[in-house]
């Protein structure tokens, strides 16, 4: 493995996330005790795509070892009502301050890849881009169920379980 370096990925280039974007939607999957099935809709044409449609900012960055694209974590700025949908009500809409929100959306690294740090450096990356957004009070996460490691990972980063949804297929994780 060679040293990982980080880049910034412009909307214009978010096909380079596309493959990781899938496999993280299987990966949700082969862990979901709860309505597993849902995921098979999901994918980089429904998921990342509408959601960096719908975003008023976006951020993503790219792990690299060498020309491979080993991670990626997917944040935006977004208008607190994209979070109240026909799939979804994602929190209450009144307990927000402002118009818009922080979220991390998406984050994944290849098996293989995990437990080196790399999480970490994309999740400060990921804060450091939120906390630029100094109108922003609310940062949001949301954990497919099963994924244990990920909600421990949040936690210990100080993200507090704030409810459920969906039955607990998704649980969502607050920053206060």
């Amino acid at each position: 493995m060679t040293k990982i370096h980080y880049e910034i990925v412009s909307e214009e280039n978010i096909s380079m996330v596309k493959d990781l974007c899938n496999e993280l939607m299987a990966y949700q999957k082969s862990l979901a005790t709860i309505a597993p099935e849902r995921f098979d809709s999901m994918s980089f044409e429904t998921r990342m795509i509408p959601s960096v449609k719908n975003a008023r900012a976006n951020f993503i960055v790219a792990a690299m070892d060498g020309d491979e694209i080993v991670g990626y974590v997917y944040s935006n700025v977004s208008p607190k009502e994209v979070y109240s949908n026909e799939f979804a009500t994602f929190f209450d809409l009144n307990s927000v301050k402002g118009d818009d929100v922080g979220c991390l959306s998406q984050f994944y690294i290849k098996d293989g890849y995990r437990n080196l740090g790399i999480g970490s450096v994309l999740y400060e990356k990921s804060m450091e881009w939120l906390d630029s957004f100094k109108d922003i009070d609310d940062r949001f996460i949301y954990v497919s169920n099963g994924n244990d490691a990920a909600l421990n990972f949040y936690q210990r980063k100080g993200f507090k379980v704030s409810h459920q949804i969906l039955d607990g297929f998704i649980t969502v994780l607050r920053n206060n």
